[in-house]
């Protein structure tokens, strides 16, 4: 900073730029600076309609060809000292600083020019470019002080206060305190809500000034139907209501983004019913790094208990885990209940869109998987164990042995249903479903028919199939073939051209006879329900025991042939 003498030329006085990426000091107008003690005295002489220009730098005229040294946004100083000898230039001179972007030109009469040319005035008036004439007493040191204190004091203002509410935030996160403290500790700082999201919009932790606010504020545009944030339509910063307008129903709010490193962990959403600065940006900007630090921390320690459930998990599915009575009492200090009759439920993902080993989305998109599993079974079903494994999902659950397997399959379907819907950009996976077993003793049995069950699953409804172990019927049986060169051939030797995928006719005639023997050989009800005339579906019918023999007299061959349209379908997964 410069401090130059009284009517005497010097060089300027700059304000500081924020770096790139910080928060935006507060700006103020020429007008507001007009007030300032320092500026008393001063008239505005022409350019009154450029009043309102921003004005965040001072320098002083000391040299003719000061042009090259002036900057957008910065008041000029004079006392006519450099133009002395030719006050005419004053004139051409208004235009060239107007067009620099300069907040305006204030000079001091009396030394060096006696009165400003009435071109000058005219001109600064058309261009609404400010002219300032200073008092007699005005010094350019005191003036540039004056000014460079009003713009900086605001900004220490709120460093002051931001770092007095981060060492608040800290204390929560030293104390232990979690996301939802950090959302009442903003709240305190005058704010309607603040609430924390998943990168997806999920809302995971929130607060309010008082309970009457959060539905209120859930109901506004920014949040889809869901209850989700809309992220995508919510880039970070200052935001006003859908129409501008600042109200209680159409609060404005900030957004800023959690992050960690190149990993986005969501964003921190703050609701207020007044006008809102970048004091206030600034300040959940910083909250976003103890939110950060919160989410980092839960996530080290979720790790860690995730892999102690993990590995006993394991133990127990391979019967490593000692005695049943152990096994309970363990699981309850997990917060299982292992106690049966229970189900196995395992979920994998589809191979076909597994990201590579060494894909930097891998553990993100492993770790929604087993999140939204968790969270959806146990809303559902309290004392449920739910264990990630990798692409794999393992779910003990306690049930009503009592319940049917229609009822199972449905509660199943109903999670699995929730859990797509939660996981953002989750590839398609399978569902497989345990018989009901009555202690842990029976885990390992139990882990090995679901995961026949989710394989032959995939087998036959494709990558998103949910499929319960004793609804599997003969694919239970063929699945323990494989897809070997026994299997292969007894279908072509069975079918014979029916076995041939890439013709439409072998395809065509291979629906009827699937439904056919369906339909138990019932010949009115197929033609019903393929939309055949009767006599149209007999001539199919004899075309088929030409190509496969007796098949509607002879039950081995009828055997046979189902057999073999239930391999082709298994192999054609």
């Amino acid at each position: 900073m410069v401090t130059v003498a009284n009517n005497g030329p010097s060089t300027g006085g700059n304000l500081p730029v924020a770096p790139p990426g910080s928060v935006a000091i507060p700006r103020m107008t020429l007008s507001q600076a007009l007030g300032l003690e320092c500026l008393s005295g001063a008239q505005v002489v022409a350019g009154r309609q450029g009043l309102e220009r921003e004005l965040t730098r001072v320098n002083v005229m000391e040299v003719p060809d000061i042009l090259p040294w002036v900057q957008a946004d910065e008041l000029l100083l004079t006392t006519g000292y450099a133009l002395r000898h030719d006050p005419e230039y004053l004139t051409d001179l208004v235009p060239q600083l107007s067009d620099r972007g300069l907040t305006g030109l204030a000079i001091k009469l009396g030394r060096y020019i006696e009165a400003l040319p009435p071109p000058m005035v005219a001109a600064a008036d058309r261009l609404g470019f400010p002219l300032v004439t200073l008092s007699d007493t005005a010094a350019f040191d005191d003036i540039i002080h004056g000014v460079l204190s009003s713009v900086l004091n605001p900004r220490m203002s709120m460093l002051e206060h931001a770092e007095a509410v981060l060492r608040t935030l800290v204390d929560v996160v030293l104390r232990g305190g979690d996301l939802e403290d950090v959302c009442h500790r903003l709240v305190v700082h005058g704010y309607r809500a603040v609430m924390v999201t998943t990168p997806e919009g999920e809302v995971v932790a929130e607060a309010a000034i008082d309970p009457g606010a959060l539905p209120a504020v859930h109901a506004l545009p920014c949040f889809d139907r869901a209850g989700r944030f809309k992220v995508d339509d919510e880039p970070p910063g200052m935001r006003r209501g859908v129409r501008g307008v600042e109200s209680a129903s159409e609060p404005t709010r900030l957004v800023a983004r959690i992050a960690a490193g190149a990993l986005d962990h969501g964003r921190i959403v703050a609701f207020a019913d007044r006008g809102l600065t970048p004091v206030d940006l600034h300040l959940l900007e910083r909250s976003a790094e103890t939110a950060a630090l919160v989410i980092t921390k839960n996530q080290a320690v979720a790790a860690v208990e995730s892999k102690y459930r993990s590995d006993f998990l394991r133990d127990a599915l391979a019967g490593r885990a000692g005695p049943a009575e152990l096994v309970i009492r363990h699981a309850k200090s997990l917060g299982w209940n292992l106690e049966g009759p229970l189900a196995l439920v395992v979920a994998e993902l589809d191979p076909g869109s597994r990201p590579d080993p060494g894909a930097t989305t891998r553990h993100s998109q492993q770790d929604r998987f087993g999140a939204g599993w968790s969270q959806a079974v146990r809303v559902r079903i309290p004392g449920a164990a739910v264990v990630g494994r990798g692409h794999e999902v393992v779910c003990v659950l306690p049930v009503d042995a009592s319940k049917s397997i229609d009822d199972l399959t449905k509660l199943v379907g109903t999670i699995a249903t929730q859990v797509r819907r939660s996981g953002t950009g989750l590839p398609s996976f399978a569902t497989g479903i345990s018989r009901i077993v009555g202690s842990p003793d029976q885990l390992p049995e139990a882990y090995d028919k679901a995961r026949t069950a989710m394989r032959v699953g995939r087998q036959m409804q494709g990558d998103t199939a949910l499929v319960h172990f004793d609804a599997l019927g003969v694919f239970r049986l063929l699945s323990l073939i494989g897809d070997s060169q026994e299997l292969r051939s007894f279908v072509d030797e069975t079918l014979g051209e029916l076995a041939d995928d890439s013709s439409p006719e072998a395809n065509d005639l291979r629906e009827t006879l699937t439904v056919l023997l369906d339909n138990n050989l019932n010949v009115a009800e197929t033609a019903r329900e393929l939309h055949f005339h009767y006599n149209t579906l007999r001539y199919r019918i004899t075309k088929l025991e030409r190509m496969l023999g007796p098949f509607t007299t002879d039950p081995n061959a009828r055997l046979s042939i189902s057999l073999a349209l239930r391999m082709l379908q298994m192999r054609r997964r």
